[in-house]
């Protein structure tokens, strides 16, 4: 079958042909329909330092799809051959006191698809039973490719509790967009929407954020606390891992507010934690994943109830072969949430 490989420690992927996997007992094969592209897949194609400490190459890459089931072990008994299907990308142990408690999403001996084990940029992907999540007939397949990151926007949003709060977005690449619609869904009270790209902040208005604010903006942190009573947002939800787009969020957030972060820096941040968090009495979440499999029902049903539209978000549809293309509208900011179709007759 066809994959694409991080073959060696150095920037770019290969297509590469290698065996279809093997089916174990309580394993699903799915042939892979539609992929979506992530910022985690980009950090692994850039190969920054993030990348070079996580990634073991070979390794095919890729967590973001959905295809139908191919076939099934001897112990599937929940879905079956020819189901639409997608599923959650954190293999998690099922044994350690986090899984036993109900924190699967962030075991401690998690198995994360095409970033610690071999993923779904490929024909075939094997997965077990628990992860497959059906999917409702009524989504488009390049919806149903992006519930893994429409699914971190949801748990990120749902974590911070923004209901009739005002919400700030540091970072509106796809995610950050996608937390818009989510949170507005949630009740939120405002959303003002933060980024260096003003495409993407143009997108940002046109999903329901109420005002969008260039990162470089010199009065940026003064601006959202003007506007907010003079107090600060209620709720940080930090998309974009950028350092400096860390600390001015934080700056922007009311004493006794909320933090989400969800977006991974590329490298060492410096943060003064006296003035920004301590001080304050801020709340902090780390977000990881999504709860599963609570985050995947509220995410089908946000979609299916009509509350959340990805059409304006996925901005590219490519063939699986304009991955390199692909890669590339993505580092220059030209794209918002990218998906790449594998056509059976080119396997």
């Amino acid at each position: 079958m066809r994959a694409l490989r991080k073959s060696k420690a150095a920037p770019g992927f290969t297509l590469e042909r290698i065996a279809v996997p093997r089916v174990g007992p309580s394993d699903v094969l799915i042939r892979v329909g539609t992929v979506g592209l992530c910022g985690t897949d980009l950090h692994i194609y850039s190969w920054d330092h993030w990348a070079q400490r996580r990634v073991k190459p070979p390794l095919t890459i890729g967590h973001e799809f959905m295809g139908h089931v191919a076939a099934v072990g001897s112990a599937v008994h929940a879905v079956e051959v020819g189901d639409r299907v997608s599923a959650e990308g954190h293999i998690a142990c099922g044994i350690c006191r986090l899984c036993r408690t109900g924190q699967a999403h962030i075991c401690e001996h998690v198995q994360i698809i095409g970033v610690d084990t071999d993923g779904a940029f490929a024909d075939y992907i094997r997965m077990p039973e628990a992860n497959v999540w059906k999917l409702d007939p009524s989504i488009p397949d390049s919806w149903a490719a992006v519930f893994d990151p429409l699914g971190n926007a949801v748990h990120t949003v749902m974590a911070a509790d923004v209901s009739v709060k005002s919400v700030a977005i540091t970072g509106v690449g796809s995610i950050g967009l996608m937390a818009i619609p989510v949170a507005r869904a949630a009740g939120a009270a405002t959303v003002f929407a933060i980024d260096v790209n003003p495409q993407k902040l143009a997108l940002a208005a046109r999903v329901g954020a109420d005002a969008t604010f260039l990162a470089t903006q010199p009065d940026l942190v003064e601006d959202i606390v003007a506007r907010t009573g003079g107090d600060g947002v209620d709720v940080l939800l930090e998309m974009s891992g950028s350092g400096s787009a860390i600390d001015s969020g934080l700056a922007m957030v009311r004493n006794g507010g909320v933090a989400a972060l969800l977006g991974i820096p590329s490298d060492d941040i410096e943060i003064n934690l006296a003035e920004r968090i301590i001080f304050k009495g801020l709340t902090v979440l780390g977000i990881n994943g999504r709860r599963m499999f609570e985050t995947w029902y509220q995410t089908q049903s946000l979609v299916t109830n009509g509350r959340v539209d990805l059409g304006p978000i996925i901005t590219h549809e490519l063939p699986f072969e304009d991955f390199d293309r692909a890669f590339g509208l993505m580092k220059s900011g030209e794209a918002a949430k990218i998906v790449l179709t594998l056509n059976e007759a080119n396997a």
